[in-house]
């Protein structure tokens, strides 16, 4: 497994050992409601909860721990990296712990409670347009200037094998899982997982989640080939808008058991049901999770696969733009749920 893919079970357990005095061991809660809705046992595996607030700072504080341990100079002068928030956020905080600057380039789009969670975290923020060509220009302008060095949000082993703790986790606190359930955008957390568990638990299924909007995950499996999202998508979920690349497609490709898409509708609903049934306060992207397990292409499953445990990623929701929330329609799996 290590020389065919960029990361190892090997790296995951040295990344568990880097982090594992710095982060949360995160809770596992369950529903008796969604459980009815989804005619499974549900277990959420609360990253919301986690440093920074979300499941990013794992693969983050890795990196950097890698990252120092490896330069023969010392601390490298400067960390740079792209991110639609969370990983920025969780980079700059583990940067600050060795005393290294940040630079975060993020879309002017981002969600303003991200981009000022950010700034509060101490990084300087250069804004790029939304295009996948304009954040990587801009990111090289300033690997440049600053001499700095590029821990990318999810094809940097080192982070893909930081999110697979992850897994480490779930086997300890749900040991009869039969499936995880993981929202996938870069693909840097689904990666990491399915390393983990097909070394541990082969039979254990691993499911990748996504926004029918921005389906490249899908549309590579189905093809057989990386098929990356043509356009900037559109979607709720701002978390997952990234297309897979080049170190985490051969490990989906042949770890990763399916991928299932939901619509935005689907998103938004699960969404609203874990926060009144729940009151989990996740963000829509660790929603795109809940809304694949409640789905009607979710019933192809087996119901072998019983306990089922879903990641919710995050919670840096951005309660200012909300507007969504009376905005959709009520998909056929919710008609007789009342949130």
């Amino acid at each position: 497994m290590c020389a065919q893919y960029c990361i190892s079970f090997d790296d995951v357990e040295k990344a568990h050992v880097n982090i594992q005095d710095y982060i949360h061991l995160t809770p596992v809660l369950t529903s008796s409601i969604l459980n009815q809705v989804a005619g499974r046992n549900l277990f959420f595996k609360c990253e919301l909860f986690q440093k920074t607030g979300s499941f990013k700072i794992r693969g983050a504080l890795n990196a950097i721990r890698v990252l120092t341990s490896s330069t023969l100079e010392g601390k490298p002068k400067a960390v740079v990296t792209h991110s639609s928030g969370n990983h920025g956020q969780a980079l700059t905080y583990a940067a600050k712990l060795e005393g290294i600057p940040a630079y975060i380039v993020v879309p002017q789009t981002a969600p303003n409670c991200k981009k000022m969670a950010i700034q509060a975290y101490g990084a300087s923020i250069v804004y790029s347009e939304h295009s996948d060509e304009s954040r990587e220009k801009v990111t090289e302008r300033l690997l440049e200037e600053t001499e700095g060095i590029m821990v990318h949000p999810n094809q940097e082993p080192a982070v893909i094998a930081g999110q697979g703790t992850i897994a480490l986790e779930v086997l300890n606190q749900v040991p009869l899982v039969d499936a995880l359930v993981v929202p996938v955008g870069g693909g840097g957390m689904a990666a990491g997982i399915a390393i983990t568990i097909k070394a541990l638990k082969p039979n254990v299924k691993v499911y990748a989640a996504e926004p029918l909007n921005a389906d490249d995950c899908y549309q590579s499996k189905r093809k057989g080939e990386l098929t990356p999202n043509l356009h900037p998508p559109e979607t709720i979920a701002d978390g997952v808008k990234s297309s897979i690349g080049l170190n985490t497609w051969p490990i989906i490709r042949d770890l990763v058991d399916d991928v299932f898409t939901v619509t935005e509708d689907e998103i938004k609903f699960a969404t609203q049901l874990v926060w009144e049934r729940m009151k989990l306060l996740i963000e829509p992207t660790a929603g795109v999770g809940v809304a694949a397990v409640l789905s009607q292409s979710f019933q192809t499953v087996s119901p072998e696969v019983k306990n089922i445990c879903i990641v919710l990623s995050g919670g840096n929701v951005d309660l200012a733009s909300l507007t969504w929330v009376k905005e959709a329609e009520r998909p056929a799996p919710y008609q007789f749920v009342s949130v």
